[in-house]
């Protein structure tokens, strides 16, 4: 059985202690860094590049660190990030020219490849490249801010995107990005999601004075999780 994994995304952490955060968040029972990297072209932000990544594991962060990459062209910022120590590096269909081939250059940089899709995009592309990738990412809102409101309809393509990888055979993450929060997760694990990224919902919990503060958000969400039908 696929262990089921919570992602809490750095976009929602303190930036001037982040290290520290994250560190904290690790320590709590979180098991994945989510990287929610931003060029203010495909999307309308700026957020983070390889050196916040590259800082996080010279801090000694040894867990594994999950890109998502909201840029176009994507080709070249993803040998940066394997460089500093990306584990997964997912991308948008739309902003490649080749899909196939971006997937490839990540695998060849000794890196996890991953597709984003965003809540208007079609599943049609894994068609072409399921034996290519390790994680397949919905997004559950329209990409370029955090805090948004989960999108429902995410829950059938959730359960699309489940059928297509049991199908498959492969071994393949299922993650969703976007409003995840303690009143909806289980509902998106009943759904299908094995990997949850959730940022406000972590980040924004208990007093940022208390070095515990994230157990008990990432404790209940866990209990969610795990009574998912």
């Amino acid at each position: 059985m696929t262990k089921k994994l919570i992602a809490p995304s750095i976009l929602s952490a303190d930036f001037a202690r982040l290290g520290v955060e994250v560190e904290q968040v690790l320590a709590s029972g979180a098991d994945i860094v989510h990287f929610d990297v931003m060029d203010n072209h495909y999307v309308p932000n700026l957020s983070v590049g390889p050196l916040v990544c590259s800082a996080l594991r010279a801090y000694g962060i040894e867990a594994p660190i999950d890109v998502h990459l909201m840029v176009k062209p994507v080709d070249r910022i993803i040998p940066d990030f394997a460089a500093a120590g990306a584990t997964y590096i997912s991308f948008h269909p739309e902003a490649s020219d080749h899909v196939d081939r971006t997937l490839q250059l990540i695998k060849d940089e000794g890196c996890r490849p991953g597709l984003v899709f965003n809540p208007a995009t079609p599943l049609d592309h894994l068609h072409h490249v399921m034996d290519k990738v390790n994680m397949i990412l919905l997004m559950s809102v329209n990409p370029g801010f955090s805090g948004q409101q989960f999108i429902s309809g995410t829950l059938d393509k959730l359960t699309q995107a489940r059928q297509l990888i049991d199908d498959s055979g492969l071994d393949i993450r299922l993650e969703i990005d976007g409003g995840v929060n303690l009143e909806n997760i289980r509902s998106i694990a009943e759904a299908g999601a094995d990997t949850f990224v959730a940022g406000s919902a972590i980040f924004s919990a208990g007093d940022r004075s208390d070095p515990n503060r994230y157990d008990s958000i990432i404790r209940a969400m866990r209990t969610e999780i795990d009574h998912a039908a």
